[in-house]
């Protein structure tokens, strides 16, 4: 396949439960405009329509890499204390059985103890950011689960089995938050150290050579545990960076929420 038909790979923000479809507070009533925009200008910034998309969302984690095998996944309405309706929502694309056979192919060849599940529905990570990318729901879906231990290097090199994919018309996708904080997220403190992670997270997305030790050892980055307290929300990047080793990344999306700094990359 041409190089200009190769995939990128993508480190998406999924914002906050179902944000994008309740109402703002009012004393924020575009809070999450901007985030939306840019999760439905993926679908038309990509060089070619993806057959399939295999996502890795900050909220599953399980021992062992494992695939939903499910042909028809069910929805799991993950989050809490949201407006009735939220927990109504629906996206009834397809699951993608037939990718998870080339995928845990991949994955073992690389060494790998892959594990499978056709019962587990989609968490939020997956699905409400699909509902603004793919509106239409009819890209199939396979969803990667976290490894339990978050471990930076495994996650890379997940990332390194799958690179095969983004020239078979797979895109892949991290979907996490490059601020993760609940504690600090609403408060009015806190921005001042955000903004000075995601600095560094952009840097190390610019420098391919280096980028895969700036990951291993992102917990020494200027307020590291400030921005992620826990890691699973970042830990997605992992795999999205490692599907594109020694190839250009960039930041594609910026802003701020409650005055923290939330950023979108691409690789490749």
């Amino acid at each position: 396949m041409e190089a200009s038909t190769r995939l990128p790979t993508l480190f998406i923000p999924h914002g906050g439960g179902p944000c994008f479809f309740m109402d703002p507070p009012p004393s924020h009533p575009h809070l999450w405009d901007a985030t939306a925009d840019y999760l439905r200008r993926i679908a038309a910034s990509l060089p070619q329509r993806p057959k399939a998309i295999l996502m890795i969302s900050g909220h599953w984690e399980t021992p062992n890499p494992t695939l939903n095998t499910a042909a028809q996944p069910g929805l799991l309405f993950d989050y809490y204390g949201f407006p009735e309706h939220t927990y109504r929502l629906t996206y009834p694309a397809p699951g993608a059985p037939w990718l998870a056979a080339r995928v845990k192919g991949l994955l073992e060849t690389a060494g790998m103890t892959v594990d499978t599940d056709d019962q587990r529905g989609w968490d939020h990570g997956v699905f409400i950011p699909m509902m603004l990318i793919c509106p239409e729901a009819d890209v199939p879906i396979l969803q990667l689960s976290l490894q339990a231990s978050l471990d930076p290097q495994a996650h890379l090199a997940m990332g390194r089995a799958l690179a095969p994919l983004r020239d078979e018309g797979v895109l892949i996708i991290g979907s996490g938050m490059s601020f993760h904080n609940l504690r600090t997220f609403f408060a009015p403190t806190g921005g001042l150290e955000a903004e000075a992670f995601d600095g560094w997270l952009t840097r190390a997305v610019e420098h391919p050579a280096r980028r895969d030790d700036d990951l291993i050892h992102w917990s020494s980055a200027p307020h590291a545990r400030a921005s992620h307290p826990r890691e699973e929300h970042l830990v997605p990047i992992m795999v999205a960076a490692g599907a594109a080793e020694g190839e250009v990344g960039a930041r594609t999306f910026k802003d701020h929420i409650f005055n923290k700094a939330i950023s979108g990359f691409q690789f490749g």
